[in-house]
């Protein structure tokens, strides 16, 4: 396929012509500059655009609390009592999920803890957590507190899988070996399914497959993962895991996050947790002085009852990503980011590198790319032209092409104007 990719303005566009889903761009508010032209924006990893409908759907909720105030639990158009359901098919279709196993509630690192009082249940002899090692800084805080919280040091209960020596990628082999060496001594895997970093992939069907067989828990970080590949979660039997929905999923900065707890726990009422009133069986849970009765799967998690506000920007999202589908936005992904290596790849220069895995199925839609010699004024003078990408230390810029909102002329555009501030 690369050998018949072109780099030029013309093909860019032709390719867009031919995507039939170029027109979903027009649904999102494109940043623009001073002439109202719009900026290059690839930063949908750390923040997706905002859908037009967003406003619409907040303001029908807005609406509903201005005319029936508390009644707007049952009477609003969309009613907030059983509000969280409607988002629960569209979501648990993004990450190939059953609805019995899915549902947004609070925050990614509240939601890990919270999954972690289940699945980290450590013995005196069977409590280290294993994590990538360089995995998000969150993650790590809250493996280290989980550690500290059971009583023991993270300096011997924190296990890094680390790339070999020279190297950016992981791999799989190497987690074998750890386990191969500590797995009885290992209660838990805590892996980002897709690396923020290196914007690597793993497989995270053979990470369970291997955890499980040293008798270790199995949880995965999709943060970057959700909305940008297909990581069949049911199918790939990891016991949990968890992700914002502000990145990919376009739901607003700080917007709630999502949880899969596996139908195998599903009915486990004996799995520790912390409870509130919104997992206890919502049949009784307005009885008050019942004993806590835990619903199934993974809405026995919820503690409060949700954000509306919150929840119909989440919405908003959902319902374009159902209309559009996993496989036809995973297809572009492909092709989009693959054109945007073709043409880093014909800058005529040593000083950058692509670390993201070139093999498709080892990454999603973004390219890490490390720069020799380079400190975060080579970024500054993208983004002075407007070209909205985000530097990560000491020499990376991570770019990600969206299939929703972003063309194959805005990767061509963003790499003639890396060329020259190279």
């Amino acid at each position: 396929m690369i050998t018949s990719l072109k780099a030029s303005l013309e093909y860019a566009k032709e390719l867009d012509q031919n995507d039939k889903i170029s027109h979903y761009k027009d649904q999102f508010h494109i940043p623009k500059d001073h002439t109202e032209k719009d900026w290059i924006y690839m930063c949908g990893n750390s923040l997706g655009l905002q859908p037009k409908n967003t406003q619409q759907y907040i303001q029908q909720e807005l609406n509903d609390w201005a005319d029936f105030g508390v009644e707007g639990h049952f009477e609003a158009k969309n009613p907030w009592m059983p509000y969280h359901e409607f988002l629960t098919d569209a979501m648990a279709k993004i990450v190939g999920a059953t609805p019995l196993e899915v549902v947004i509630m609070n925050t990614l690192t509240t939601n890990l803890h919270l999954l972690m009082v289940s699945f980290y249940q450590p013995t005196t002899t069977k409590y280290k957590i294993v994590i990538e090692s360089d995995a998000f800084p969150s993650d790590r805080y809250a493996v280290e507190s989980q550690l500290r919280f059971h009583g023991f040091d993270p300096k011997e209960g924190l296990i890094e899988w680390k790339p070999r020596k020279g190297e950016e990628l992981l791999h799989i082999d190497d987690l074998e070996t750890i386990l191969d060496q500590q797995g009885d001594e290992i209660a838990l895997l805590l892996i980002g399914g897709l690396n923020y970093y290196t914007g690597q992939y793993i497989d995270i069907k053979k990470i369970a497959e291997l955890g499980h067989a040293k008798n270790c828990m199995v949880g995965i970080d999709l943060a970057h993962g959700a909305g940008n590949i297909q990581p069949e979660l049911h199918d790939s039997g990891v016991d949990f895991a968890a992700w914002c929905t502000y990145k990919y999923l376009n739901s607003g900065p700080g917007s709630l996050g999502g949880l899969f707890v596996h139908e195998k726990h599903a009915y486990n009422r004996d799995l520790k947790r912390f409870a509130g009133w919104w997992s206890h069986n919502k049949n009784t849970r307005f009885n008050m002085r019942q004993e806590f009765d835990v619903m199934p799967g993974a809405e026995g998690y919820q503690l409060s009852n949700p954000p509306i506000l919150s929840m119909a920007a989440i919405k908003a999202s959902l319902d374009i990503f159902n209309e559009v589908g996993m496989e036809v936005l995973r297809k572009k992904s492909i092709a989009l980011t693959g054109y945007f290596e073709f043409l880093i790849h014909q800058i005529n220069t040593d000083r950058i590198k692509i670390i993201t895995p070139s093999n498709p199925e080892e990454r999603g839609c973004q390219l890490s790319i490390q720069v020799k010699n380079a400190d975060k004024s080579l970024h500054q003078k993208l983004t002075d032209q407007h070209v909205i990408t985000d530097w990560r230390e000491p020499n990376v810029i991570r770019c990600a092409p969206v299939p929703l909102y972003n063309s194959f002329e805005d990767v061509f555009r963003m790499t003639e104007i890396l060329k020259t501030v190279l």
